[in-house]
């Protein structure tokens, strides 16, 4: 993984957190159209339900969004790649799925974190 290719996928991010921000605003638009007793909506699925949806889909994103920031620092400094549990390499694969790992596979499975 090279800073080009961080940048590709911080921008994905950004696009997703932009996507995420703007359905909540399309949700909050639409409630403020319709009647605030949505508990008894036939539809299903309230509006309120969809909007901690979006909230944890953009609370994860936005977590994503500070873990390449992290990565880009790493890279800046040179210690991209290496392991901060072991100090080990981190595998070329692993980065390549999870370009902010910060852990090797042996570390993040004892620690049971992906990242």
């Amino acid at each position: 993984m090279d800073p080009a290719a961080l940048a590709v996928e911080r921008a994905r991010v950004d696009d997703r957190i932009a996507s995420l921000h703007h359905e909540l605003a399309s949700l909050a638009e639409e409630q403020a159209l319709t009647s605030h007793d949505d508990e008894h909506d036939p539809e299903g699925v309230t509006i309120a339900v969809q909007r901690a949806q979006l909230q944890g889909l953009l609370a994860a994103a936005e977590r994503d969004r500070a873990e390449l920031a992290g990565a880009a620092r790493r890279f800046a400094d040179g210690s991209y790649g290496v392991c901060t549990g072991c100090g080990g390499p981190i595998a070329p694969e692993r980065l390549e799925a999870l370009p902010a790992a910060r852990t090797c596979i042996s570390c993040a499975t004892r620690r049971g974190t992906r990242r």
